[in-house]
C-alpha cells in the first residue's frame, strides 16, 4: 500500500467493515512499538446526513393525515399549489 505525497493511505474496505468505520468515522493514531495503531473513536459516523435525512421525512411522514399518506408525491404538490396546473407555465418559460 503507498502512502500520498499528502500522508494519506486508504484503509482497505474489509478492515473498515470489520471496524465498523466509515466515511466522516473519527480514528485516533498511536504507536506500538514500531507499528501504527489506528483505532476508532466511536462507533458510529458522525454528521451521516443520510440519517438525518431519513429521521426527518420519517418525522414528517408521522406527522401526516391519513388522506395524504395514500397520495402520491405529485398530488401532494398539486395540494401544495391550491390545485393549479403549473406544468403549462414551465412550458411557455421553456420557449
Amino acid at each position: 500500500m503507498l502512502i500520498t505525497a499528502k500522508g494519506q493511505v486508504t484503509i482497505p474496505k474489509h478492515i473498515r467493515t470489520a471496524a465498523d468505520i466509515a466515511s466522516g468515522s473519527e480514528v485516533t493514531f498511536s504507536l506500538d512499538g514500531s507499528k501504527i495503531v489506528i483505532t476508532a473513536v466511536t462507533s458510529h459516523v458522525k454528521n451521516d446526513r443520510r440519517a438525518k435525512l431519513r429521521a426527518a421525512a420519517s418525522k414528517v411522514r408521522s406527522s401526516l393525515s391519513p388522506e395524504f399518506k395514500q397520495s402520491g408525491a405529485q398530488e401532494i404538490m398539486e395540494f401544495l399549489r391550491g390545485g393549479q396546473d403549473y406544468s403549462s407555465r414551465a412550458e411557455v418559460r421553456r420557449k
